[in-house]
C-alpha cells in the first residue's frame, strides 16, 4: 500500500514538473516555460503589495489635495517598475531579451514614434502637477483660447469656456506656448473697455461719465474703484481708456458689452460723439497756360 502511494507521489510529482518545464516555443533565441510564466506573475504581484505599501506609506501624512496628484503620478511610475520587473523577471527565467528587442525593433521604433506626443503630455502633466502653475478653478488663456480648469490629468488637462464649451488641452501646449494664468494672484482681475470721443469734447466730462457708469454696474467692484486713462491724441479721436474690477473675469466679455452699451447712450445724453475715422480729400485744378 505505502509503495503505491509512493508511486502516484512520484506520478503527479513529475506530470507537475513536466507540466512546468514545458516551453513555449516562439523562435530559436526566444522560448520560455510554464515555470517561468509562474515566477514573473508571482513577482509581479509582489511588486504590485509592495508598491501599494510604500504609496499608502508615502502620502500617509499628505493633504487630500496633494495626495491626489502624488498617486496620479505614482501610477505610472509603477507601471514602470513593473515593465523593471517583467523583463529582468524574462532573463531570469533563461529568455534571451536581447534577441525579442532585435525581433521587434522595428515594431518598438513605431510605436516610439507614435507615443512620442503622448509621452510629451506625460511628463509636461507631471510638471503640472508638481510645481502647481496650474490648479482647478484657474481661469487660463492658450493660444487665444480662455477657459476655466476643471480636472488636471497626466496627459490632457481639461477647461470649460465662457460658451459652456469643453476644452481638452493636450498637456504639452503648456511646454511649447505662452500660457495666461488670469487668477494667478487670485479672483480679482483688471480690465478694460477703450472708447475714442471727437476732438473739442469736454474731457473732463468724459472722465465724469465713464466712472459713473462703471460703478453702476453690480458686477464691478466698488473697492477697487474704476478709473479713466487719457490714453492717446489719435487721428480722428481723444482715445480713453475705463479700467475696472471683477471677482469673476470668466464673465469679463458681458460685462464690457454693458458698459459699451451705457457709454453709448450716456454720451448720446450729453451731447459727445464716438466718431469714425474721416479724411479730408482735396482737389487741386491745374490751369494750364495758354
Amino acid at each position: 500500500m505505502q509503495d503505491k502511494m509512493n508511486y502516484v507521489k512520484d506520478t503527479i510529482v513529475e506530470e507537475a514538473n513536466a507540466v512546468l518545464d514545458y516551453t513555449f516555443t516562439f523562435t530559436k533565441e526566444i522560448s520560455i516555460s510554464v515555470k517561468g510564466l509562474l515566477l514573473i506573475a508571482i513577482a509581479l504581484i509582489l511588486t504590485s503589495v509592495i508598491l501599494k505599501f510604500v504609496r499608502k506609506f508615502l502620502t500617509k501624512k499628505l493633504p487630500v489635495n496633494d495626495k491626489q496628484k502624488f498617486v496620479t503620478v505614482f501610477s505610472y511610475i509603477r507601471w514602470f517598475v513593473f515593465l523593471v520587473i517583467f523583463l529582468i523577471g524574462m532573463h531570469t527565467s533563461g529568455v534571451n531579451v536581447t534577441a525579442v528587442f532585435a525581433a521587434s525593433a522595428a515594431l518598438l521604433i513605431g510605436v516610439g514614434l507614435a507615443l512620442q506626443t503622448l509621452f510629451q503630455d506625460i511628463i509636461s502633466g507631471i510638471f503640472i502637477l508638481v510645481d502647481q502653475s496650474v490648479h482647478v478653478g484657474d481661469i487660463i488663456e492658450l493660444e487665444g483660447k480662455v477657459g476655466r480648469v476643471l480636472d488636471i490629468r497626466l496627459r490632457t488637462t481639461r477647461a470649460v469656456t465662457i460658451d459652456n464649451k469643453v476644452l481638452v488641452i493636450p498637456n504639452h501646449l503648456y511646454l511649447t506656448n505662452i500660457l495666461f494664468n488670469w487668477t494667478e494672484n487670485g479672483t480679482e482681475t483688471r480690465e478694460v473697455v477703450n472708447v475714442g470721443v471727437a476732438y473739442g469734447s469736454d474731457v473732463a466730462l468724459v472722465k465724469k461719465l465713464l466712472i459713473e457708469v462703471a460703478k453702476k454696474h453690480d458686477k464691478i467692484l466698488k473697492i477697487s474703484e474704476p478709473i479713466v486713462l487719457f490714453t492717446d491724441f489719435a487721428d480722428s479721436s481723444l482715445n480713453f481708456r475705463l479700467v475696472f474690477s471683477l471677482n469673476n473675469s470668466f464673465e469679463v466679455r458681458f460685462v464690457q458689452s454693458d458698459l459699451r452699451f451705457e457709454i453709448d447712450k450716456v454720451f448720446r445724453e450729453n451731447g459727445i460723439t464716438i466718431p469714425f475715422p474721416q479724411r479730408d480729400v482735396h482737389f487741386f485744378n491745374k490751369v494750364s497756360k495758354a
